[in-house]
């Protein structure tokens, strides 16, 4: 899914640089369709004569908010070129440094970690934005207001081992007894200097031994998890597989995982020439809490719908866009 790494080796960064000068983003963007702006945004300033490249990167949410992105300008009259799909956090995050990309969604925690090479998160969600929308600023980027989803780690359970074991919060596993600790990680996260090991110390359990862990990949988790293979699975918090195969997120209580809160992020030039891009995305960022994302990324990851088809069915019933 997302890069989530404390060190960024230069070499490879520069690697990307050269690759995306010299082959293109090798995006594969697709139709869009477009309508009229409606409803709260009927009255909004228009795009037209505005040139935008607009970005995303290949995961499931981010193809769905790239495409919300691509009919909303489309209908606001831009002349917008489909950018979505790019390959990898870190050629997306290039793409947009170096012009070739004017407008993406990025992940507050994503930007402060991996791209700006911090240690710590800042356990305030809108600190966090503030302070990497104030670093970034030296980047050429401008961070506009963020949306209430925040697609962060997680452990998941069943409803019915929920139930059975009477917990609801992170804090809550103390009561647990050590045998019903069985956990499915994907291998990053339980050998990351942030991940597992340091999640049991900040939420003082014990050490869990080797049989009651199931390292899998991180697609694999949910269905084990549901399965019963474990009892706590490490999810994202706005995947559409926890919805669909009835997984409850268990509440960070103590806030040990970084907040990814998503925002829309304008390289300078395209703010210069588009200041009424901030009126025209606040509504429709208002609307992009953790439910309708769970809703959307289930329509595509489990219905097998299009990205395009659902992100433009959710901005008609929103009301922010109309037409057939």
């Amino acid at each position: 899914m997302r890069i989530r790494i404390h060190t960024v080796l230069v070499l490879p960064v520069l690697l990307l640089s050269l690759l995306l000068s010299a082959c293109g983003l090798g995006t594969a963007g697709g139709f869009a369709p477009t309508g009229q702006l409606a409803g709260p945004l009927a009255n909004s300033a228009r795009l037209d004569g505005v040139s935008i490249k607009v970005g995303s990167k290949n995961f499931t949410e981010q193809l769905l908010l790239g495409k919300i992105a691509v009919i909303l300008f489309q209908s606001a009259g831009a002349d917008v070129q489909d950018l979505t799909n790019i390959p990898g956090s870190q050629s997306a995050r290039q793409a947009q440094l170096q012009g070739q990309v004017d407008f993406e969604w990025e992940y507050t925690g994503t930007a402060w970690i991996s791209y700006l090479q911090n240690e710590k998160p800042i356990a305030d969600e809108r600190e966090q934005w503030q302070a990497v929308k104030d670093a970034d600023a030296r980047n050429g980027l401008v961070w506009l207001p963020p949306a209430p989803m925040n697609n962060t780690y997680s452990f998941a359970i069943t409803e019915q081992t929920k139930d059975r074991l009477g917990i609801s919060t992170m804090s809550d596993l103390q009561r647990v007894p050590a045998e019903e600790l069985t956990f499915c990680l994907e291998s990053e996260f339980a050998n990351r200097n942030d991940g597992f090991q340091p999640w049991l110390k900040t939420y003082g359990l014990p050490e869990v031994p080797p049989d009651q862990i199931s390292t899998l990949d991180t697609g694999a988790i949910y269905a084990a998890t549901a399965d019963g293979l474990c009892n706590f699975g490490e999810v994202f918090t706005t995947d559409g597989r926890l919805k669909a195969l009835n997984l409850s997120v268990l509440e960070d209580d103590k806030k040990f995982f970084p907040n990814y809160n998503v925002a829309p992020v304008l390289t300078a030039e395209l703010a210069r020439q588009a200041p009424q891009l901030e009126q025209l995305l606040a509504p429709v960022a208002a609307k992009l809490d953790n439910e309708t994302l769970l809703e959307l990324n289930a329509r595509v990851d489990v219905n097998g719908e299009e990205p395009a088809d659902v992100a433009w069915d959710w901005l008609r019933q929103e009301g922010f866009v109309s037409g057939s």
